[in-house]
This record gives structure tokens, C-alpha cells and sequence, in this order.
């Protein structure tokens, strides 16, 4: 999901070793000659192993390629920017026009979300729309693996995708050492301050770490979990820690927070706890979510010492 019109991203989140390792072995693998089709997921039924697939959705196309389900992708939106061989489009996945994607003959298109008729138009096509709505919690993503894995004949290596970003995530959860006291964040995902409360997907993962987020005030469902705070709230807060996912966008960084009006006085400036993580992977549901979590486990080491 972009990152680079911050109002946008706010609004459509509201509607709506590595993780390479399990991603590396399910991209190789053969089709799963287990799986039956039909298969119905949702209100969509998939009358046969789909082989001209369209990507609406990076997520999607991330989980769809670490299956093993790359080959059979014909067209991803212009936001998937990974994996690199992912066959890329100027196809919208924020305004998405039926005619320009039927133009790629797909027997199934996947999406976040439709709220434009999409799938209403691309059935007189003949072909069928698999919703599958951002994440909201880890084990909301783990499923999404499951079912994507069922809808394109990778039932398999959808279950053990599953299963071994679970057990990457637990373990390097557990393995983190805990804080000697307790700890708070900022979230940022962009420079005017909109934040994620512990209600959203990125919320819940840093929860794992026991973590305070100072976006939860009074109301962590506020705002659909994505408030606009004030630098003033933030200062206030003085958060131990403060997480940058507006890196790639926007270019923010240590010095460029702590270049803020009155943000040299804040605890994570002056004991240089401010993390800079990958827009991308801190903004989506796919297995890489391994990345962030590692990046979440180093910044709570290295600040809780």
C-alpha cells in the first residue's frame, strides 16, 4: 500500500533468519497435486486451478509469489514492487478499471478490497474476484496465507507458509529479551504525525513485544486506528522509542526527527532509539512480516539494555 499520499493511505487502511527462508522454499515448489478444485473461499467459488492471475494487491502478490503461485500471475498493480520479477503494470489497485484489467484475460483477480463494483463488472467477463481484506491481526494474515494457497492450487505449501512464519514469529518473539523497564513507542507514518494504534495489524505485532503505544490515548479505535497526533501529544508522551515508516517516502530519518522543533528532548532522540524501518514491509501483511518483526525484536533489545 502506498506511502506516498499519507491522507489516502489513512483513509483506505480505515476501509478497509529472514522470512526468505519459507518464502525461498514455497517459490520453488510444484503445484500441489493434492488440491481439488472447485474451492470456494468467501462467496467466490474457483472452478479450476487458476493460471492467468491479476494482483490487485502488494500483500497479495508477495504471499502469491512466496507460494509458489508466481508462474501463474500474469499482472500485478502498480504498488506490488516486490518480489522484482513480479510482471508490474500501470494497473490501479486505489481506482481499479475493469476493461484494462480484463485486457490481461484473467481467470482470477485478487484484491483488498472492492469498493467500486469490481467484481460485479469483471464477472460478464467470465471472471471471478478474490477479496482478501487487509490483515488485522497476525493470525488474520496467517489464514489469508492459507486461502490464497487454496485458491490457486497451493494448498500445501499455503499451510506450511503458514505455519513456519507463525513459528519464525513466535520464536523470535520469545528469544527477544525483556526490558528491564517498561517501554513506549511512536509509531510514524508520515511526517504529519498520523500514527497506528494497538487495533490496527502493525499495533498488534509490536503488542507481542509488550510494548505502551502513546497512540492508544483513551480510544485505541479512534480514528479506525490511525489518529493524527499532534507533536505536542508526542512530546508530552516521550516515548522510549519511536519507529519511522516513512523512511523510503518521505525521507525521514534519525537526524531529520531530531532536527524537530523540540524534539531533541524526547528520551528516544537522546539515547538514539529512533528506528528507521522499510515502508513496504512495516505497511503489509505478507510473509516478510518476519523483516519487521526482527527489526522490532533489535530496536527493543537495544533499547531496553
Amino acid at each position: 500500500m502506498t506511502r506516498r499520499f499519507p491522507l489516502l493511505l489513512v483513509l483506505l487502511l480505515v476501509l478497509s533468519a529472514c522470512a526468505s527462508h519459507p518464502q525461498d522454499e514455497a517459490s520453488n515448489a510444484a503445484p500441489d497435486t493434492e488440491a481439488s478444485f472447485p474451492v470456494t473461499i468467501g462467496q467466490v467459488t474457483i472452478p479450476a486451478r487458476p493460471t492467468r492471475i491479476v494482483s490487485l494487491s502488494p500483500s497479495a502478490t508477495e504471499t502469491l509469489f512466496a507460494l509458489g503461485a508466481g508462474p501463474q500471475v500474469v499482472a500485478v498493480d502498480s504498488q506490488s514492487d516486490y518480489p522484482a520479477q513480479a510482471p508490474h503494470t500501470p494497473l490501479s489497485a486505489l481506482s481499479p478499471d475493469p476493461e484494462a484489467i480484463a485486457s490481461y484475460r484473467p481467470d482470477l483477480v485478487v484484491a483488498s478490497a472492492d469498493t467500486t463494483g469490481l467484481a460485479a463488472a469483471l464477472a460478464k467477463t467470465g471472471t471471478r474476484t478474490l477479496v482478501m481484506p487487509d490483515a488485522k491481526t497476525l493470525d488474520e494474515a496467517y489464514d489469508e496465507f492459507v486461502q490464497l494457497g487454496r485458491a490457486t492450487g497451493h494448498q500445501a505449501e499455503g499451510e506450511s507458509l503458514a505455519r513456519q512464519t507463525r513459528a519464525d514469529v513466535d520464536r523470535i518473539v520469545a528469544d527477544t529479551p525483556k526490558p528491564v523497564r517498561p517501554l513506549s513507542f511512536y509509531y510514524e507514518l508520515d511526517q504529519t504525525y498520523y500514527s497506528a494504534t494497538s487495533k490496527t495489524f502493525i499495533g498488534q505485532v509490536l503488542a507481542r513485544f509488550g510494548l505502551t503505544n502513546i497512540a492508544d490515548g483513551n480510544d485505541p479505535s479512534i480514528s479506525g486506528g490511525y489518529p493524527q497526533l499532534s507533536a505536542e501529544r508526542i512530546l508530552q508522551a516521550d516515548p522510549d522509542l519511536v519507529f519511522l515508516a516513512d523512511t523510503r517516502c518521505c525521507g525521514q530519518n534519525a537526524q531529520t526527527v531530531g532536527a524537530r522543533p523540540g524534539w531533541n528532548t524526547l528520551t528516544a532522540v537522546k539515547e538514539g532509539h529512533v528506528f528507521p524501518l522499510d515502508d513496504d514491509i512495516a505497511s503489509r501483511w505478507s510473509p516478510r512480516v518476519v523483516e519487521l518483526v526482527r527489526a522490532v525484536s533489535a530496536a527493543v533489545t537495544d533499547a531496553g539494555k
